[in-house]
């Protein structure tokens, strides 16, 4: 009976195929948890982006109604009246998007650049979308908050986000 206990005793432990086979099931569940977050990820960013740009529209009407109903210079770095303009909505929505933003038009129609114009009756903002390539989420002076699968800012003269 000894002998028999002394046999099991040396045959314990695992074989390296088992060894592994389980290293690789773990391999196979890590990449599949990765991919996932990578996902939950961009769609946060695009929560964000959604957001900060929804926050630019009231923040254009108090700068508007202390810029002497003006929004011009509302796309830039700018105060009027004690109010900021909606340049730092938008830079936190590039900043989520992970594109430049100048505060200018001059990327108007790139669509790797978020993109502001105005002028003193209207202004128009959009940024790009992280989940989805080629989506957009613009928003303007009437009102309009929409996501886009096309570049709807496209020169320094658009004020609208109807295609």
């Amino acid at each position: 009976m000894s002998h028999l206990k002394a046999r099991m005793a040396a045959t314990r432990g695992f074989t390296l195929i088992e060894l592994l086979v389980v290293i690789a099931i773990i391999g196979i569940l890590s990449s599949v948890v990765l991919a996932s977050l990578n996902t939950a990820r961009q769609k946060g960013a695009d929560a964000a982006i959604k957001s900060n740009m929804t926050n630019a529209r009231p923040q254009a009407e108090l700068y508007y109604d202390s810029n002497s109903n003006s929004y011009a210079s509302i796309c830039g770095d700018t105060t009027a009246g004690g109010v900021k303009s909606v340049y730092d909505e938008i830079l936190a929505a590039a900043d989520s998007a992970g594109v430049p933003f100048s505060g200018s038009t001059n990327a108007a129609g790139d669509s790797s650049h978020a993109v502001c114009n105005d002028s003193a009756t209207a202004w128009a903002a959009q940024v790009p979308l992280k989940a989805t390539s080629g989506t957009f989420f613009c928003v303007d002076s009437s009102g309009q908050a929409v996501q886009t699968t096309a570049t709807v800012i496209k020169s320094t003269g658009d004020y609208s986000c109807a295609p």
